[in-house]
C-alpha cells in the first residue's frame, strides 16, 4: 500500500506502508477516492506548524469508499464517507461541554499523527460519516472544509441583505463567499489577486475589489480567511460600529487598533474548525443544495504520484484547492 511520507520539513517521499489491518471492533477501512490539499497542510509541509511532528503521513481532507467493517461499525461495506480528522476525548471540561473542538487532548491527522494520503486507512467508525449518494466526489471532498465555514458563520447573523466582507479568496473564502451568496448578503470579495477576484466572479454577480479599492467602506459582517496580518488589520477596519469580524486565518501575529474596537464596540471571534458531527452534516447538506460549480473552489487534481507537483502549486498560493486522486494505481 502506497502513501504519502514526510520525513522532515519539505522532504517527502512515496514510502510503502503496512496494509491497513482493522484491529479493533468499533474500526473501518476506507479507500481513498481524493484527498484535498490544505493550508495546513502546506504549512506541515515546510515546517512553520508549531506542534506539528515528524515524520508524519500527511493530509486530512478526504472522500474515500468503505471496504471493511468491524462488528460494531454501523456503517456498509461500499458506502463512501468522510473522517472528522481532529480526535476528541469526550471527557474533558471542553469535550463536556460540547465544544470538541478545543478538546486538550486533541490530535490532529497529517500533523501529529498520521494522516490520510495513504491508499487506505483504518479509523474509528466514531470519526467517520456517511455521504449522501446526491453528492458528487468533487463537492463531498470539500465537506470538511465547509465545515470550518459553517461553524465560523454560526458566530454572526447573515442574513439577506447583511452588508458582508470576505477577505481572501483562497478555499475557506470561496466557500465562505458561496455560503453567504447563498444566504443572500450585500457582498464583497476582497483579495490582492486579481485572478482570483475573476474566479470569484464566476460563482456568481459579486462585487469584489483588491483591498485599496474598499477605501473607508463599512461591513455588518467580516470574515477574514487569507491569514496574514495585513489582511487581518484591514479587516478590523473594515468592521462597522457595533458590527462582528469572525477570524478564519491563521496570521501569527496582527496589531490591533484598540481605541477603534472599543469605542465603536466591535465583536471580534476566533473560529477553529466545527462540532462533529453537526457540522459536517450542514455542510453535507448546503453542499449538495447550492448550485455552483466545484472547479471555482477545485484548480487542479494530480494523481497522488504527483504529488511534488501538487505541493508545488499548493505552495504558490496563485491555485484554489489542489486534490489528489488515489484510484488507479
Amino acid at each position: 500500500m502506497l502513501g504519502l511520507y514526510l520525513t522532515s520539513p519539505r522532504q517527502m517521499e512515496l514510502k510503502e506502508f503496512p496494509p491497513a489491518v482493522i484491529s479493533e471492533d468499533d474500526q473501518v477501512k476506507i479507500r481513498l477516492i481524493y484527498g484535498g490539499i490544505c493550508g495546513s497542510d502546506v504549512s506541515v509541509y515546510h515546517g512553520t506548524v508549531a506542534h506539528a511532528t515528524y515524520p508524519v503521513c500527511p493530509g486530512h481532507e478526504l472522500i474515500g469508499e468503505v471496504v471493511e467493517t468491524s462488528s460494531q461499525a454501523k456503517i456498509e461495506v461500499g458506502k463512501r464517507v468522510v473522517v472528522v480528522p481532529n480526535s476528541f476525548c469526550d471527557q474533558c471540561e471542553y469535550c463536556l461541554k460540547g465544544k470538541r473542538n478545543l478538546c486538550v487532548h486533541k490530535r490532529s491527522l497529517g500533523v501529529n499523527a498520521d494522516g490520510v494520503f495513504q491508499q487506505e486507512l483504518v479509523v474509528s467508525c466514531k470519526y467517520v460519516l456517511e455521504v449522501p449518494e446526491n453528492l458528487p466526489n468533487e463537492k463531498a471532498v470539500l465537506i470538511e472544509p465547509m465545515a470550518v465555514v459553517v461553524h465560523a458563520l454560526q458566530k454572526v447573523e447573515v442574513k439577506p441583505n447583511t452588508k458582508v466582507a470576505v477577505v481572501g479568496c483562497g478555499t475557506e473564502g470561496m466557500l465562505a463567499i458561496i455560503l453567504t451568496h447563498h444566504l443572500g448578503a450585500s457582498l464583497t470579495a476582497i483579495d490582492i489577486k486579481a485572478h482570483k477576484l475573476d474566479n470569484v466572479r464566476r460563482i456568481g454577480n459579486i462585487r469584489t475589489a483588491l483591498p485599496y479599492e474598499v477605501g473607508n467602506e463599512k461591513f455588518d459582517v467580516v470574515i477574514e480567511c487569507a491569514g496574514k496580518k495585513e489582511s487581518v488589520e484591514q479587516a478590523v477596519k473594515l468592521v462597522k460600529p457595533g458590527g462582528s469580524l469572525v477570524i478564519v486565518g491563521f496570521a501569527p501575529q496582527a496589531t490591533f487598533p484598540v481605541v477603534q474596537i472599543v469605542r465603536n464596540e466591535l465583536s471580534i471571534y476566533g473560529s477553529i474548525i466545527y462540532h462533529f458531527p453537526d457540522d459536517f452534516l450542514q455542510s453535507m447538506q448546503y453542499l449538495a443544495t447550492i448550485d455552483f460549480d466545484p472547479k471555482v473552489i477545485i484548480s487542479k487534481v494530480y494523481h497522488f504520484t504527483e504529488y511534488e507537483k501538487a505541493y508545488r502549486d499548493a505552495s504558490s498560493g496563485d491555485f484554489g484547492k489542489i486534490i489528489l486522486d488515489f484510484r488507479g494505481y
